[in-house]
């Protein structure tokens, strides 16, 4: 294993010309509350999916400003030498508590709060916001397109289409949003997520004939694996396909033209000639708005590449990072907030919860600003510490992670599985301290 790399430097110029500033001033030890949090969602989603906070954990952990940083940062001349002296000295030592992966989220929800002083808060900007903001839109659309195929699985498929890095983080945000596996290698080794994968139409090219294509990959991976059979003549493909392998063909791939219809003649094809087991898996730049189409042909899986890991055409959750209290010069904490137009944020330390009737069913996020908002047995708290002290206590599998949204998702009105733009499915209310 090589050693983690440090993620200091995952981060903005202003966070450290900040953090010079406050330690000329003094005010950089000030005790302060940062909340990580969506104005609204995007792209008109009636739900949004928390995921990386995993990911986040772990990138805290490597936050540190080593030697080449810091001499980075002193030849480049970002900063002074008293906050170089600072910055290799940094650990965080506050408390962090947050919405844990899976969970889903709303207008306003906290979905990250960070307690420390002002200088350990806000260098965390940046990274926190970047792993939160692509997985969680990730996650999102992943969420959408596993509702839309309702219990046939799906397969994510997209390293070829963004940076290498967040292919893996990718796959991670789609297997918590229940997708059954990843043709990624590296998020197979990371996070252990099954993967799968078996040939491209050039493995075919390659070979004299189609005949000869299947052969070869069947004498090494099996009868009962999945041939591609649109690099030619698709009915020929078929013919030969069940010739080789008989009852015993695992499954075939399509991946183009029409493919309600394509599907529906595959599938009478097969079991006209018996091989009725064969499994029909299709691919072509799928969405969810294509799977739901797709719900009425008799396929029994798709791949999904292109529009899951740009977030289909939401590659961002619109996650800010907002000074919401802070230490007077009395020391007692004050509510602080942004007011300019259409940016208004609600100052104060939230606490959280779902509001939910005795069958379940959820009605409201409810936000209490500085207080825990009142509840009873059916409602559920969200807010979970990760950090304490400087030292993480959250870990959990991805399996606990799939099987919370799946329980999340179960408590949402109906509406949420609608795939059209729409306001949020639950409306967020305010508790706040009576005097």
């Amino acid at each position: 294993m090589t050693a983690s790399r440090s993620t200091a430097l995952l981060t903005d110029r202003y966070e450290l010309t900040m953090l010079q500033a406050t330690l000329r001033d003094g005010t950089a030890d000030r005790p302060s509350v940062f909340e990580l949090f969506a104005r609204r969602l995007s792209g008109g989603r009636r739900y949004g999916v928390v995921a990386g906070v995993g990911r986040a954990l772990d990138a805290l952990a490597d936050f540190r400003f080593g030697d080449d940083e810091l001499t980075w940062l002193r030849e480049a001349d970002v900063v002074d030498a008293e906050t170089l002296a600072w910055l290799a000295e940094y650990r965080f030592s506050g408390t962090i508590w947050g919405y844990p992966d899976g969970e889903i989220y709303f207008p306003q929800s906290p979905v990250m709060i960070v307690e420390g002083t002002f200088a350990e808060g806000v260098i965390l900007e940046t990274m926190l916001l970047s792993v939160l903001n692509h997985d969680s839109a990730i996650a999102t659309a992943a969420s959408r397109m596993i509702t839309a195929a309702g219990d046939r699985p799906c397969i994510e498929m997209g390293a070829r289409r963004t940076h290498e890095s967040s292919a893996v983080a990718a796959a991670r945000s789609a297997y918590i949003a229940g997708f059954a596996a990843t043709s990624n290698l590296e998020a197979g080794r990371t996070y252990g997520i099954p993967t799968t994968g078996t040939s491209a139409h050039s493995f075919t090219l390659l070979h004299d004939t189609e005949r000869d294509a299947f052969e070869s990959q069947m004498a090494a991976l099996g009868p009962g694996t999945t041939l591609l059979v649109d690099t030619y003549d698709v009915p020929e493909a078929i013919r030969t396909a069940v010739d080789l392998a008989g009852d015993e063909l695992g499954g075939v791939r399509l991946d183009s033209g029409d493919l309600v219809s394509l599907a529906t003649s595959v599938r009478r094809q097969l079991d006209e000639l018996g091989a009725t087991r064969t499994r029909i898996t299709v691919t072509s730049d799928l969405d969810e708005h294509a799977i739901a189409a797709l719900a009425v042909a008799p396929v029994d899986g798709y791949g999904v590449g292109t529009s899951l890991v740009t977030g289909s055409g939401v590659p961002t959750s619109g996650f800010v990072y907002k000074l919401v209290s802070r230490a007077g010069d009395d020391g007692e904490m004050v509510s602080v907030a942004k007011r300019s137009p259409d940016k208004i944020s609600v100052g104060g330390r939230k606490q959280a919860l779902r509001r939910r009737t005795r069958g379940g069913r959820a009605q409201a996020e409810v936000i209490g600003i500085g207080v825990t908002p009142q509840h009873d047995a059916d409602d559920r708290p969200l807010l979970v510490e990760l950090v304490r002290d400087g030292e993480r206590v959250h870990t959990e599998t991805l399996e606990t992670s799939r099987e919370r949204l799946r329980a999340s998702l179960a408590e949402l009105p109906p509406a949420a599985t609608q795939l059209s733009k729409g306001d949020p499915v639950l409306e967020t209310i305010y508790e706040e301290a009576t005097s």
